[in-house]
């Protein structure tokens, strides 16, 4: 056995028993270029690409962004939120759990994390929902699925960094998004409203309140500049997503902190910048090391033989999307979504326009796969967040996720072969 493949054993030795990601990926790295090239000259290709991804001015956005969702995690914004979309939509038949989708849906584009959403928003939901009468599966695999629905939506972290690692234009992203992202919402919210449409006391009032509706806004008057400032930054065109992201910041650090106060400037702030900076710190290590190992791969022509091997058995542009559906669903299986973004994008995208798929197209079919990769079984970590959170069996968290997962699954294959619902409104 050559020392190439001794090393990379014991790296992935060290990432099975749970070795932070940023160190599997530099050492895996190392020893690729050292190995191949037998030159220590060759390592310094990482810290170029260090470099390179430290000069990229859109980078800005993603500290910037994960401040703001770490800050607005610890206010009542992700409530007020929800308590007017309840007050909008309540009375329809789950009408409750349509205001559920919606909510963990705009949390998690704050956020960019899938398990925070249902960490943070499960425990107010879950106990509202039993007690307006919906069904313990029924309830599960709503929040279990709807925890990572709002990926596809501004300022997701994800698609920052998707755009950071294809060079893909963000904003161009975030519009191709936004119908497939809307699309998964109402598949969702539809299936909701059938389902409860023969209960009708689980609806909790018998028409709209408009005074209801009206006291809910007011509420959250100083949530909605936020939600504003983003949809027309990133639809408007008329500045980049950095500077939205640093006007966002600013407004919502002097709304929360000296209009609001919910958070204390002196005591809170502080942890949460420590909070945030970690996390995208996180990411930014993992950029640079990961782009390291891309430039190996793209040294050695790996993706080049991935293509040979592809094209052998897949001969039209068809079979290799339903191929590439299936491996991408494994892929958001057994890694995180930034993870896989560092380590797949660079590797799937020469092979994807080879086919003539459209990058931002592609953008698209990616996330969406991860999305739902997060809560297919046996090992989508939404479902071993669930079942901590809400002390239930992972096996009842299977069974109650597989009608979501199925209707997801559905809107896959249409925003998979449908490239319109993506590309209309970047008119690509």
């Amino acid at each position: 056995m050559n020392p190439l493949t001794l090393a990379i054993l014991a790296i992935l030795t060290l990432a099975l028993l749970e070795t932070p990601v940023f160190t599997v990926i530099a050492a895996l790295s190392m020893a690729c270029l050292f190995f191949v090239d037998h030159d220590l000259l060759a390592l310094q290709m990482i810290l170029i690409e260090m470099n390179r991804l430290g000069s990229m001015p859109v980078l800005v956005a993603l500290p910037l962004f994960t401040f703001v969702g770490c800050l607005l995690t610890e206010t009542r914004a992700p409530q007020r939120i929800m308590d007017f979309i309840e007050a909008l939509l309540g009375w329809l038949p789950g009408g409750m759990a349509i205001a559920a989708l919606c909510s963990c849906a705009f949390f998690t584009a704050l956020t960019g994390a899938s398990g925070v959403t249902i960490v943070a928003l499960g425990s107010i939901l879950y106990p509202v929902m039993r007690s307006r009468g919906y069904e313990e599966k029924f309830t599960l695999g709503l929040l279990t699925t709807s925890g990572s629905l709002g990926l596809l939506f501004p300022p997701s972290l994800p698609v920052i960094l998707y755009g950071v690692i294809a060079q893909v234009d963000i904003s161009r992203i975030f519009k191709a998004a936004l119908v497939p992202g809307i699309l998964l919402i109402v598949v969702l919210s539809g299936y909701a409203f059938f389902k409860q449409m023969g209960a009708p006391q689980r609806r909790p009032q018998s028409d709209i309140s408009f005074q209801r509706v009206k006291t809910a806004f007011v509420a959250g008057i100083w949530d909605w500049p936020v939600i504003g400032i983003i949809l027309a930054g990133v639809y408007g065109g008329f500045v980049t997503i950095a500077e939205v992201s640093a006007v966002v910041l600013v407004y919502a650090v002097v709304v929360e902190c000296f209009v609001l106060k919910e958070v204390s400037f002196w005591r809170q702030l502080p942890s949460i910048i420590v909070e945030s900076a970690v996390l995208s710190g996180a990411i930014i290590v993992i950029l640079g090391f990961a782009l390291g190992f891309t430039g190996f791969l793209v040294d050695e022509r790996i993706p080049n033989r991935i293509l040979v091997f592809l094209t052998t058995f897949c001969e039209s542009k068809l079979m290799f999307l339903a191929g590439l559906n299936l491996f991408l669903l494994a892929v958001g299986c057994i890694m995180d979504i930034f993870s896989a973004i560092v380590i797949v994008v660079p590797i799937i995208i020469p092979i994807a326009l080879s086919y003539g798929v459209d990058p931002i197209h592609l953008c698209v079919i990616f996330l969406v796969n991860l999305e739902i990769g997060y809560s297919t079984p046996p090992v989508g970590i939404n479902l071993f967040i669930s079942s901590l959170k809400f002390e239930k069996p992972v096996t009842l968290l299977y069974r109650a996720s597989i009608p979501y997962l199925l209707l997801l699954l559905v809107v896959l294959v249409v925003i998979t072969y449908v490239p319109w619902l993506s590309l209309f409104l970047v008119g690509s």
